[in-house]
């Protein structure tokens, strides 16, 4: 395996029109840090809410591929909404360092209730990058949810890239599902949040043990990453701290699961709503 270095950048976003920003800041760090292999940038970095076209996926691809391109990088611009046939999506291009769209990651579960009108996909995002390793990719509020991560370690996914727009004050506990979806898949898994008008910072890498590499404040900072792939094989073979196997117990028994729903406790929860004020 070939050395890769990953570079996360958490930015001072304005709430929309952020593409010459993102332009400037990636950039400057290739610049600053010429050994970088990838760029990652926070989710909507460019439109934030915004559902304009102008914001768009199809608006502003070409543009991050021939800037991938240029600079040799590998490139994620954070993610955009994409217009489809009536249907909105949360997407986030993967770019190869010679300008190619190697795949698109698609939001699972949309930030509901509140992100309403964007419709979630139904397939996990997996990419492999010669000589280096399989990343796997899931967006902001996908974190929430154990099983997109597991699918993602389940298709051999050594590192997982987390694009995310949090202003909101759980995001320590985010932190801490972070920190424990590295444990649980056993892998690296790189968060970059927004800062400034769109969100509060404290991106945070965390390696294939569960131990934090790099936890950022909530100024503009850049987290740098130099991943060991190999490392993440080894403890998912002999296991964490040479104890717990987690991949391999699951491997085995993988359909006690399957059958374990209790649909009318469920319906108990009530609807999927904002919450109105306690009487």
């Amino acid at each position: 395996m070939k050395n890769f270095s990953i570079a996360g950048l958490q930015l001072n976003l304005a709430s929309l029109d952020n593409r010459e920003l993102l332009t400037t800041k990636i950039k400057s760090t290739v610049s600053r840090y010429p050994w970088v292999n990838m760029v990652v940038v926070s989710e909507l970095a460019v439109g934030g809410p915004s559902r304009s076209i102008e914001f768009s996926l199809d608006s502003n691809l070409q543009y991050f591929s021939e800037l991938a391109s240029e600079h040799d990088i590998w490139l994620i611009p954070g993610s955009f909404y994409h217009h489809d046939k009536k249907r909105i999506t949360n997407v986030a291009p993967v770019i190869s360092n010679t300008g190619d769209v190697v795949t698109l990651c698609t939001k699972i579960y949309p930030f509901a209730p509140y992100e309403n009108g964007i419709e979630g996909g139904d397939e996990t995002c997996i990419f492999e990058i010669p000589n280096v390793g399989i990343f796997g990719m899931h967006i902001c509020y996908d974190l929430w949810f154990p099983e997109t991560s597991r699918a993602l370690a389940m298709q051999g996914a050594q590192i997982i890239i987390h694009p995310s727009l949090t202003d909101t004050c759980d995001r320590n506990e985010e932190k801490i599902m972070a920190r424990a979806t590295a444990i649980q898949q056993q892998c690296y898994y790189f968060d970059v949040n927004a800062g400034g008008e769109q969100g509060c910072g404290q991106s945070i890498v965390i390696g294939p043990e569960g131990e934090v590499l790099t936890e950022l404040g909530s100024n503009e900072e850049i987290a740098l990453l130099e991943v060991d792939l190999d490392s993440v094989n080894r403890i998912r073979q002999r296991g964490i701290k040479g104890l717990g196997q987690p991949l391999k117990s699951f491997r085995d028994n993988p359909k006690y699961f399957e059958s374990t729903k209790n649909k009318q406790y469920l319906e108990t929860l009530g609807k999927l709503e904002i919450p109105k004020k306690l009487n």
